[in-house]
């Protein structure tokens, strides 16, 4: 559905769309600046945050502020902070996307379910998100 907009007509009078996917960091600027690169996404502040804009989406980071920062700990365990969110992103070499992950402060995942599919990558502030083939 590329350059399509897929719209829920349910019982809303209107559409719901996508806005941006919020994101809880220890540096919002770092963490923006991963993702833009990562993506190759705009950088930009909206609603006073920084944030990264592609075709596809818009992420907004929101820096710990009055709290301290937890990363989340993946695969989950009892007791310890849990992931919030999982990113899959679709890649066409998943050696090419993830050494270019890893060299913009990404760390691969020591438990890798599926590596010849998927690779779990771990952002800067401990984020997992997934590498998947689609080749």
């Amino acid at each position: 559905m590329h350059g399509e907009q897929r719209h829920y007509r349910g019982d809303m009078s209107s559409s719901i769309y996508l806005g941006t996917i919020s994101i809880d960091c220890r540096d919002a600027t770092s963490l923006r600046d991963f993702y833009a690169d990562l993506l190759g996404w705009e950088r930009l502040v909206l609603f006073d945050y920084p944030a990264a804009r592609g075709d596809t989406g818009t992420f907004l980071f929101i820096q710990a502020d009055g709290f301290e920062y937890v990363s989340p700990v993946w695969p989950e365990e009892p007791g310890v902070q849990q992931k919030q969110i999982h990113l899959d992103f679709e890649v066409d070499d998943l050696a090419t996307a993830t050494a270019h992950a890893e060299s913009l402060g990404a760390v691969r995942s020591a438990t890798q379910p599926r590596s010849d599919e998927w690779i779990v990558m771990l952002d800067p502030d401990g984020h997992p998100f997934c590498l998947c083939g689609v080749g």
